[in-house]
């Protein structure tokens, strides 16, 4: 096979055409700058603004709190109005906070920018979500596995950009990594310029006039809502206790490690990069066992076991002691990275699958809560679970179980039939 036959082979294997490509580009830049700015944040507000510890704590907490709003809202609007408009604007909203930052050192003004920029950054998330369904239609999980992919190799540049940056130390080379961070964000709404605007059930796309109207303008009827779905939002909620898998390796692991085995503190980073490289070999692949509607309500009753069997093993860790604790503590990492590689396939199927093809944006908005929540929530269950030792790890995994299993029993009577992303619309050409 020629070079140029791989490249249209591997083209073809990407779902949602050019459009598509260029998404996992802007995933691929936007993303690179999430990696800066979080290895930048606290070092920049306290180094160059002069913050205390506690004073950034707030800030981050405080911010992140106003930014559980931009998933909801987007979502919304992303329902009345062209997509890639409203996702141009928050990726600007977050250059513009970023930039923001240079302007002062006042801490209200701080929080404030903080939280435009945090509010801009969970709105683009469930934005590029939202478009990724639209133009992949039936093939969404693979495409949004891609996407997963690729965004955690963005995240890594950018990490490793700022730890290259950071080893300088002045507040120039400080001041020059926020610049950095918010230069993707511009980069990423260039790039979104040239994307089409994806087909939506309640909108007919006019082709030379780009233009945007109600695709049924005789119907009155008010679309549904998610605030209004008990099933959604009891689903939604036992999303928050899933995602714990974040948690777990953000603040549960490296604090187990340090406070209750005599396992060597050099092995938490190397450890967070297992995952990081279990997840950019493993998501494409395992994408196809969550491939459809049934498919990943089925893949519940598995995750259930691998959660239940990945917190057994962080348990033991603590039993054991020397080679035994290592050993326990690697196979937990692996066997908790693949129940977030298989909940991430789950959850992007059934996140759509539940929602109503007229308000897909405002349920992915409210599904955006749970991620939301758990990073509000999670290092306080973290905490809990630490401090009553390996009974915390054994009731954590049985609670993440019982979780499992009580979705898929919840989701089973509320699937539809077909699960395709989009319903046809109407193209027109003038």
């Amino acid at each position: 096979m020629s070079l140029q036959q791989r490249r249209t082979a591997l083209k073809d294997r990407i779902p949602g055409g050019t459009d598509g490509r260029r998404m996992l580009w802007i995933a691929l830049v936007d993303k690179s700058g999430n990696g800066l700015w979080a290895a930048t944040a606290a070092l920049y507000f306290t180094y160059v603004t002069g913050l205390s510890a506690a004073q950034v704590g707030i800030l981050v907490a405080v911010s992140a709190g106003i930014g559980i709003a931009g998933a909801p809202l987007a979502g919304r609007v992303a329902d009345r109005l062209p997509l890639t408009r409203v996702l141009i604007a928050m990726q600007l909203q977050r250059a513009v906070a970023a930039l923001a930052l240079l302007t002062t050192d006042n801490y209200t003004l701080l929080i404030a920018f903080s939280a435009v920029g945090s509010l801009g950054d969970r709105a683009a998330n469930v934005l590029t979500k939202l478009y990724a369904a639209r133009i992949a239609g039936p093939d969404r999980v693979r495409y949004q596995a891609v996407s997963r992919t690729v965004a955690n190799i963005g995240f890594a540049l950018g990490g490793l950009a700022a730890a290259s940056a950071l080893g300088i130390g002045t507040t120039l080379a400080y001041q020059a990594l926020v610049v950095g961070s918010a230069l993707p964000s511009l980069g990423a709404a260039l790039l979104t310029l040239r994307c089409a605007e994806a087909p939506s059930p309640t909108r007919i796309v006019t082709g030379s006039a780009s233009r945007v109207c109600d695709a049924n303008p005789e119907t009155t009827a008010k679309p549904a809502s998610p605030w209004r779905d008990p099933t959604y939002l009891f689903y939604t909620a036992s999303e928050s206790v899933l995602f714990l898998h974040d948690a777990v390796f953000k603040v549960g692991l490296p604090l187990w490690i340090v406070h209750a085995t005599d396992a060597p503190h050099g092995l938490a980073p190397l450890l967070l990069v297992l995952n990081s490289v279990m997840v950019v070999t493993l998501q494409i692949p395992l994408a196809r066992f969550g491939g459809t509607t049934k498919a990943a309500r089925r893949l519940l009753v598995p995750l259930a076991a691998v959660f239940a069997a990945g917190a057994l093993a962080m348990s033991l860790s603590a039993v054991a002691g020397g080679r035994t604790t290592i050993a326990a503590l690697v196979a937990a990492s692996i066997v908790l990275t693949l129940a977030e590689i298989l909940h991430a396939t789950a959850s992007w199927e059934l996140s759509l699958a539940l929602a109503p093809d007229d308000a897909q944006g405002a349920y992915l908005g409210v599904h955006g809560l749970a991620q939301a929540a758990q990073r509000s929530v999670g290092p306080l269950v973290m905490t809990a679970v630490i401090a009553t030792g390996p009974v915390g790890w054994a009731l954590l995994g049985a609670g993440l179980a019982a979780t499992c299993l009580a979705q898929s029993r919840l989701v089973r009577d509320h699937l539809p039939g077909p699960a395709l992303s989009v319903a046809p619309v109407t193209v027109s050409h003038q």
